[in-house]
């Protein structure tokens, strides 16, 4: 348990530092981050804070879904907000439009490590699969369609209110799933490495966290 916590607690907190090299890219981000970015733009509230309470009202979706969280889904709540503000407070705004592009790019993959890292833990989804994962449960609804309505729900509120959308936010939902086929296996210990190699021919009614990121 020791070892699963070593692994989650540092892959949650690169997680939001991942997600500050691509704010502070200005590129475009994913769209929990442009939501989160347009109510800090309304509120004047720092976007990590703001991560935290999002994760918390998205939690409180569970209840009529009846999904139950866990230990890791909690952290993630507490841990990549204060990730975020870190990476913010730490990395300088990129002057350049190439240096731009890196530190996006650098962020793209550290998210894709990250993800590896504390999935691997195997402590809980985090607040917003664990929300793709109840809606499938509970109206039978393809992930992948669940998934999309939910982020362009709030990909067009948080644009709406002042987020960034560009050709970062197309980039990433591109890329990050194939980048996190690749980490998953090669961060996300034994566990992660069993499923792939067992062999199996239909997934089961409840997917794992790591599935619904490509899904």
């Amino acid at each position: 348990m020791l070892r699963r916590f070593a692994r989650l607690i540092p892959g949650l907190l690169l997680y939001g530092v991942a997600d500050a090299f691509m704010i502070r890219a200005a590129l475009g981000v994913d769209p929990w981050t442009v939501f989160a970015q347009g109510l800090s733009m309304q509120t004047g509230l720092g976007i990590g804070i703001l991560t935290n309470i999002i994760g918390l009202l998205v939690l409180l979706l569970w209840w009529p879904l009846r999904q139950k969280p866990g230990v890791g889904t909690l952290l993630n709540i507490m841990l990549v907000g204060p990730g975020i503000e870190l990476g913010l407070w730490l990395l300088p705004t990129p002057g350049s439009f190439w240096l731009r592009v890196a530190y996006f790019s650098i962020g793209l993959l550290l998210l894709a490590v990250a993800s590896g890292i504390y999935i691997g833990a195997n402590l809980g989804p985090g607040p917003r699969d664990g929300l793709m994962t109840g809606i499938h449960l509970r109206f039978g609804t393809p992930i992948w369609i669940g998934r999309t309505a939910v982020e362009v729900t709030v990909l067009l509120i948080g644009w709406s209110l002042g987020g960034n959308v560009g050709v970062g936010t197309i980039v990433f939902a591109a890329l990050i799933g194939p980048l996190c086929s690749i980490t998953l296996p090669l961060f996300g210990g034994r566990a992660i490495r069993r499923r792939d190699t067992s062999p199996r021919t239909t997934k089961p009614a409840a997917w794992t966290e790591e599935e619904s990121l490509s899904a």
